[in-house]
């Protein structure tokens, strides 16, 4: 069955939330000191929705980041990922949550070196025992979709920045998640290619994927539907997106509007 991101019709945003969090605290041991990163984070992601996080080094964006993807624990307050309280999780059923409903997107592209880009995107889908026909099966369908068939075969020093992007972005689609973490995906790209990505993103994002995108980039936080600003560790401010007056509507990657 086919899975074509250009074609699938968008899902309208959900009033249930897929990300819930309440009260929400994070702090590290750095010596013999203890850093409070994240200092009572109150939180609502809705199904569908396309969100940027900012903000300055420090602020937390990264730490909130990891806590959303089940890569770390918190220490006090609640998160909910699609209505279940994710609180102590093991790592097995962390790792088992991450495989079912997460994909990650990460600004080094985290490809490994001596495997094809096919070999790659078909990784996830090796850790959770799916056989080889079908996993070379959906490595081509995804690598399509992201517009690389034709590069499947090549390792990621033969690749582009932008292409190596794409093979982790089919990679991260590969498991078919509800929700995508982009940890500052266009960060190691050029102004032209960070905006092809984020059409890409975009365009995932239409098929009813909630994503949430970590960037320091106002042209591609203003891509989004909403933008959430840290300070500090808490949240500074969280609105949406308005096109600026000036913007032509009918140039590459303008603003939709959103009924």
């Amino acid at each position: 069955m086919s899975h074509d991101i250009s074609d699938r019709p968008a899902s309208p945003v959900s009033e249930t939330p897929m990300l819930r969090m309440a009260g929400l605290h994070k702090s590290y041991t750095v010596g013999a000191n203890r850093l409070h990163v994240l200092k009572g984070i109150d939180l609502l992601v809705n199904r569908g929705e396309l969100v940027a996080i900012m903000g300055a080094s420090g602020s937390g964006k990264s730490t909130l980041l990891n806590v959303v993807g089940l890569l770390d624990n918190y220490d006090a307050g609640e998160y909910f990922l699609d209505g279940r309280l994710m609180k102590d999780l093991s790592e097995t059923r962390a790792a088992e949550f991450r495989g079912r409903m997460l994909g990650f997107v990460f600004q080094s592209f985290n490809l490994i070196g001596f495997k094809t880009a096919a070999e790659n995107v078909a990784m996830p889908l090796y850790y959770q025992g799916v056989t080889r026909s079908e996993r070379n099966r959906r490595a081509a369908e995804y690598l399509e979709q992201v517009g690389l068939t034709d590069w499947a075969g090549h390792l990621p020093r033969e690749l582009s920045g932008g292409q190596q992007q794409r093979v982790a972005i089919a990679r991260a689609l590969i498991t078919r998640p509800k929700v995508i973490l982009a940890d500052e995906p266009t960060g190691a790209l050029d102004s032209q290619t960070s905006l092809e990505v984020m059409e890409l993103l975009r365009r995932i994002n239409r098929t009813g994927v909630t994503m949430l995108i970590v960037t320091h980039e106002r042209d591609i936080a203003r891509l989004t539907d909403r933008v959430i600003r840290l300070r500090d560790g808490r949240i500074e401010s969280d609105g949406r997106v308005h096109p600026a007056p000036e913007e032509d509507p009918r140039r590459d990657l303008a603003w939709e509007e959103r009924g």
